[in-house]
């Protein structure tokens, strides 16, 4: 039980989860889910209440059982003592007051993380403001390498996001050579497949390595199947990265067919390939707040917390890209442009603090309250807040998944607003190509564009 008062009223919490729950900021999914606070007030209180709560009690009060969830047992099983000894002494309003300290930098950050809790880094961002989320983020650098380094501090990538809503090759390579010519590209191309065909995902991968090797681009690809079609095509299509869209409870992920021991395999098979010359990440996650509570699988656990949880499972497998798809599901779980910024930073900083390579697809459904304006903020906000990489679609409007994303204009935006490069391999491609000069901007001036686009034909 937690208590607090405010004006003379108590207030009690009968669980840590409940507690969770209460405290964090407003969301329609979590009102859907019955679980939020019942007023402002209450929330402060919740707030209030967990600001004292010991991070050591989330050790010992988990917010599903540890025999019911594979999560649960994850998180406890592979919890650092070693590492969490800096912070152990701290409570939840402590452990704010030490990320956002002067002294705490962006080492000492990646030293710890390991003994930082998917509920713990839940918990502090719920008692932080806009400019708390984005302060700790900027500072912590969390680099993943594949044929392109991403993360590092003065670079920006971009996920190049081509879908066709008839899986057309020649439509694909159309986007995705208008997209290179805006310097995106550099994180992943990745292409949603409208089927799950095994012969389309080979095409489509076998047209994307022929397009790398013919303009020796460091690039890397990758088809969104489910990640058991794409272990069953290991052998037969250049596969470089393993996609999987995962949850923060067990049921959650059973449902999107989802095992951890399945991961492991089909991880062992793609590193089997040794496709990526500089590391053993294999893995690209995408998550969202809102996923188990759109199957019915939230366990009472509030919606930011459960996304959280999900970043347990992807530290587990040392992915080279983790993004949230923050504003993807809807307005059932993210009402409007205010709860989306917020969703999104929240997600940004919780990926980065336990030590994740986050991306954000900043973005929401047409029947949202939101619009391009809220996208323009937190892309804005992400950006100074040092995110890893957002997506690059074409004019923004992804005419597959029927969604607003962000654009390759807006990636080029931000990387002149801020100063920000791609990734250095990426870099020394675009200024051979004579598509960027040495400054960084678009130059769109080399005979070697032309041979670009003529390969459209």
């Amino acid at each position: 039980m937690y208590k607090t008062q405010i004006s003379n009223h108590s207030y009690c919490f009968e669980s840590l989860r409940d507690l969770l729950a209460k405290a964090s900021p407003l969301r329609s999914g979590d009102v859907l889910a019955g679980v939020c606070a019942s007023s402002y007030e209450e929330r402060i209180a919740a707030q209030l209440a967990l600001s004292n709560v010991p991070l050591k009690n989330f050790l010992n009060e988990v917010v599903i059982d540890y025999d019911k969830d594979d999560i649960t047992r994850l998180i406890i099983d592979t919890h650092d003592k070693e590492a969490f000894a800096t912070i152990s002494h701290l409570t939840v309003g402590g452990f704010r007051d030490w990320l956002l300290s002067t002294e705490v930098t962006n080492e000492i950050i990646l030293q710890t993380n390991k003994g930082i809790t998917p509920e713990m880094a839940a918990a502090v961002s719920k008692i932080m403001s806009l400019q708390d989320l984005i302060l700790v983020a900027q500072k912590i650098e969390v680099v993943s390498k594949f044929r392109t380094t991403v993360g590092l501090k003065g670079r920006f990538s971009t996920r190049l996001q081509p879908n066709h809503p008839n899986d057309d090759n020649k439509g694909i390579m159309a986007s995705i050579l208008d997209g290179l010519l805006y310097g995106c590209g550099d994180a992943v191309i990745g292409i949603n497949p409208v089927s799950d065909s095994e012969e389309i995902a080979i095409s489509i991968l076998s047209m994307l390595e022929e397009l790398r090797l013919k303009f020796e681009i460091p690039m890397q690809s990758c088809v969104l199947s489910h990640y058991s079609l794409t272990k069953s095509i290991a052998n037969r299509a250049p596969v470089d990265l393993l996609f999987q869209s995962i949850a923060g409870t067990q049921k959650a992920n059973e449902s999107f067919g989802v095992y951890l021991n399945d991961l492991a395999e089909a991880q062992e098979a793609i590193l089997a390939l040794k496709r990526n010359p500089n590391s053993n990440q294999v893995f690209y996650f995408e998550t969202g707040q809102g996923t188990a509570l759109s199957a019915n699988a939230h366990a009472m656990i509030d919606q930011q917390t459960c996304e959280a949880r999900a970043y347990a499972v992807a530290r587990k497998f040392n992915p080279f890209l983790v993004n949230s798809v923050v504003g993807f599901i809807g307005p059932e779980y993210l009402f409007n442009g205010k709860q989306i910024i917020r969703a999104g930073l929240e997600d940004h900083f919780c990926g980065k603090l336990l030590g994740l390579p986050m991306g954000v697809d900043v973005c929401y459904t047409n029947h949202a309250d939101c619009d391009q304006d809220d996208m323009d903020n937190l892309s804005t906000l992400l950006a100074a807040a040092n995110c890893n990489f957002m997506m690059a679609v074409p004019g923004s409007d992804d005419i597959m998944l029927q969604y607003q994303s962000t654009s390759y204009n807006d990636a080029a935006y931000l990387r002149k607003v801020f100063n920000k490069k791609v990734a250095p391999e990426f870099e020394r491609w675009l200024e051979k190509m004579g598509i960027q000069n040495k400054n960084g901007e678009l130059a769109f001036a080399n005979e070697e564009i032309k041979k670009l686009l003529n390969h459209l034909s």
